[in-house]
C-alpha cells in the first residue's frame, strides 16, 4: 500500500477536483498546485503550494514553462529503495511527490471544432503534463497517477478505505491508463498536424507505419452474432461529412450489422448527383436507380429485387418527401433509412413504424474524403487507398464493330458506378438509371451473371451489363446474348480479350472497356 503525502494537482477540466483534492487535505496530503487549479483549490477553503513557491521558480512564457523542473520530476523519477537516488535528491533538496493528478489540454476537442485555426490547435499541445503523467506513471511503485476525472471515485473509495493509502494494483492500472491516454494524445497531434505541415517529402504509400486514433462512441447490443461484444468508435481527426456524425431521429438502437449496411448505402448514393436510391441487404445492393424525383429512384430500386429488399437498408441522396414516405410504407418491413433529410410530413409517417430507424446524414460527394481503406486480418491488417478512381465517357475504349447509343452509353456509365460497390465476382444489368437485376459474391463469374439475369428476368432484353473484372470466357457473353443485353461495359484485360470481343460482336453486342476493374473482396 502506498501512503499518500504529497499531491500534485494541474488540470485544466476541473470537474470533481475540489473533492478529490478535500478528500486528499483530510488525509493531511500535501498540495502543489498551478494557476487556474490552484486558484479553485483555494476558492474553495483548500490549503494549496503555488509551484512557483514550491520550485522556486516563476512561472514563464505564457504558462508554456511550469512544471518541467528538477524539483518535480526528481520528486516523481527517484527510486524510494534506491539509497543512491535518496542522496542525490536530498542533497538537491528534492522531496518526494507521491500523487499526480493532471489531465492534458483539450487538444482533441480544440481541433474536432470547424475551422480552428492552427495557432490555437498548437497552443493546445500540452507538454508539461504528459511529462508529469509518463513521469509518474514510470514510477508507478511509488507514485499514483491519476490521469482523468473518471477515476476519481475509484481513488477516493479506495484512500477513505485505506486511511489515505492506495493498492499496488489501483497503481497499476492507473499507470496502465496514463500510458494509454499519452499514447492517444500524441496520435491526435501527429494524425492532425499530418493535415496541416508540410512533410519532408518523398513519403511513400504505404506509409512505414500507421496508428488509429480512434475514440468509443458507444457499445453495441452484440457484434455480428449474439455471442460476440461490439462497440461503435469515431476516427477522431475526421470532419468531413460521415456515417459516424449521422443523427438517429427515430427507431430503437442501430447494431452492429446495421452499420456495416448503413455504409455501404451511404458510399452508394452519394455517387449520384441526381435523385438516388438504393436497398442493401448483407452489404450487398439489392438495388440501386436514379430518377427525375425521389420516389421515382426509390420505386425503381425497390423493383430490381423485391423479394431481396425485405428487411434491408434504405439509402437516399435527397431529403425524404411523402411520396417517398408513402411508398417506403408500403414496401413492407425495412430496417433503416437514411437521408440528408425527412420533410415534417415524411417524418411523422415513418415515426409511426416503431420498428424503423430513421437517421440524417450530411452528404458529400464521394470523393471529398480521403480514408484508407483497412482491412483486418490475423495479426496485423491490410491498408489500400479508398477506391475512388474517376471514368467518364471520355475515357471509354470501344472494342467492337457495334458502337452503344448514347443512351446505352449513359446507361453503362450508371451500371460502373454500381458495380463498385457490389461483391466480387460481381454483375450489374441496368436500363435507364435503375438496376434490374444484380449478381454478386459468386466464385465463378459466369454464375453471377446467370444469378443477374435471372432476377431481371424478361427486363433483362434491351438492357445493358457491367461486370466488375474482365471476363475470362465468351462463355459470359452467349448468357448476355441469350438474356437480350444490348452492351457490355467490363475492364478488359483478359488473355481471353480477343474472344470474348470476337463473340460480342456475333452477338451483335456493344461492348466497351474501362482499363482498370472494380473487385471488392
Amino acid at each position: 500500500m502506498l501512503k499518500i503525502k504529497r499531491a500534485l494537482i494541474s488540470v485544466s477540466d476541473k470537474t470533481g477536483i475540489v473533492e478529490l483534492a478535500g478528500v486528499l487535505n483530510s488525509f493531511g496530503v500535501e498540495i502543489i498546485s498551478t494557476g487556474g487549479t490552484a486558484r479553485a483549490l483555494k476558492s474553495a477553503g483548500l490549503p494549496v503550494i503555488e509551484m512557483s513557491d514550491y520550485t522556486g521558480f516563476p512561472e514563464m512564457l505564457d504558462g508554456r514553462v511550469k512544471t518541467l523542473h528538477p524539483k518535480i520530476h526528481g520528486g516523481l523519477l527517484s527510486l524510494r529503495d534506491d539509497p543512491e537516488h535518496m542522496k542525490q535528491i536530498g542533497g538537491q533538496q528534492i522531496g518526494l511527490i507521491d500523487m499526480v493528478v493532471v489531465n492534458l489540454y483539450p487538444f482533441e476537442e480544440t481541433v474536432e471544432r470547424a475551422g480552428v485555426a492552427l495557432s490555437e490547435a498548437v497552443e493546445n499541445i500540452d507538454i508539461g503534463g504528459p511529462s508529469m503523467l509518463r513521469s509518474a506513471a514510470k514510477n508507478y511503485k511509488s507514485v499514483a497517477v491519476v490521469p482523468d476525472a473518471k477515476f476519481y471515485g475509484r481513488v477516493i473509495a479506495e484512500l477513505k478505505e485505506n486511511d489515505g493509502c492506495l493498492s499496488e494494483s489501483t497503481l497499476e492500472g492507473l499507470a496502465l491508463e496514463v500510458f494509454k491516454r499519452t499514447s492517444r494524445y500524441d496520435s491526435a497531434i501527429a494524425g492532425y498536424l499530418s493535415g496541416e505541415l508540410k512533410g519532408l517529402g518523398g513519403e511513400a504509400f504505404p506509409p512505414e507505419a500507421l496508428s488509429l486514433d480512434l475514440k468509443l462512441v458507444s457499445s453495441l447490443r452484440y457484434g455480428e452474432n449474439p455471442h460476440q461484444k461490439a462497440g461503435l468508435y469515431r476516427v477522431l481527426k475526421t470532419q468531413a461529412p460521415s456515417l459516424i456524425s449521422a443523427r438517429q431521429l427515430h427507431g430503437k438502437e442501430l447494431s452492429f450489422n446495421n452499420y456495416l449496411d448503413l455504409n455501404a448505402a451511404f458510399q452508394i448514393v452519394r455517387e449520384f448527383t441526381r435523385p438516388a436510391a438504393c436497398i442493401i441487404k448483407h452489404t450487398n445492393p439489392t438495388g440501386v436507380a436514379e430518377g427525375s424525383s425521389l420516389v421515382r429512384a426509390y420505386k425503381a430500386a425497390w423493383q430490381t429485387d423485391s423479394l431481396s429488399a425485405f428487411g434491408g437498408i434504405i439509402g437516399l441522396n435527397r431529403r425524404v418527401d411523402l411520396a417517398t414516405a408513402k411508398l417506403i410504407i408500403k414496401s413492407g418491413f425495412m430496417e433503416c433509412v437514411l437521408a440528408p433529410g425527412y420533410e415534417p410530413g415524411a417524418l411523422g409517417m415513418l415515426q409511426g413504424r416503431k420498428n424503423l430507424r430513421l437517421l440524417e446524414v450530411v452528404f458529400s460527394p464521394a470523393g471529398d474524403t480521403i480514408e484508407l481503406d483497412i482491412k483486418k486480418i490475423d495479426g496485423g491488417a491490410l491498408v489500400q487507398e479508398k477506391d475512388a478512381r474517376d471514368f467518364n465517357k471520355d475515357d471509354i475504349k470501344f472494342v467492337t464493330k457495334k458502337r452503344p447509343t448514347k443512351k446505352q452509353i449513359e446507361e453503362l456509365l450508371f451500371a460502373w458506378k454500381v458495380v463498385k460497390h457490389v461483391k466480387s465476382n460481381a454483375i450489374v444489368l441496368a436500363r435507364s438509371s435503375a438496376t434490374i437485376g444484380i449478381g454478386m459474391g459468386q466464385t465463378s463469374r459466369v454464375d453471377s451473371v446467370f444469378m443477374a439475369v435471372k432476377r431481371a428476368g424478361k427486363r433483362s432484353k434491351g438492357a445493358v451489363m457491367a461486370s466488375d473484372a474482365f471476363f475470362p470466357k465468351a462463355d459470359n457473353i452467349a448468357l448476355a446474348k441469350k438474356a437480350g443485353v444490348r452492351a457490355i461495359i467490363q475492364p478488359g484485360g483478359s488473355i481471353a480479350d480477343a474472344e470474348v470481343v470476337s463473340a460480342a460482336n456475333r452477338a451483335g453486342i456493344s461492348m466497351v472497356f474501362t482499363g482498370f476493374r472494380h473487385f471488392k473482396h
